[in-house]
């Protein structure tokens, strides 16, 4: 199980390769079939999921995301074997992380201040 309040992000060549958001966005084009459903359902442009889905490919030895053009459907796009692959080894790197210091962030956490609004202000 994933701690709310961990974000791992994977780094490569100085870049994030792989994070929380990416990982949704492989998860979602993989439900949808399309890039841009996924942008819509995530409330990003198609632009810049199209550019995610291009620094994704980049980052990885083989492609994650393949794309159709045109055509009576209209084109579309599906995530590879190893795309699926790649998100379910990022998942459960989460949740390896979360479980070896979820006792160390719950008594972190219970040092930080009750959210702004629910302080009185002067």
């Amino acid at each position: 199980m994933r701690y709310p309040g961990l974000t791992l992000r994977i780094l490569g060549s100085g870049n994030p390769a792989m994070g929380p958001g990416k990982a949704e966005l492989i998860s979602r084009i993989e439900a949808s079939g399309s890039i841009s459903a996924a942008a819509r359902d995530m409330g990003m442009s198609y632009r810049r999921a199209w550019q995610l889905v291009e620094a994704i490919n980049a980052s990885f030895n083989e492609p994650v995301v393949v794309t159709a053009t045109g055509g009576k459907r209209g084109g579309g796009a599906s995530v590879t074997d190893y795309g699926r692959q790649l998100v379910a080894q990022f998942h459960a790197m989460e949740d390896k992380a979360s479980a070896a210091i979820t006792d160390d962030l719950a008594r972190f956490t219970q040092q930080l201040r009750p959210h702004a609004a629910k302080r009185k202000s002067r």
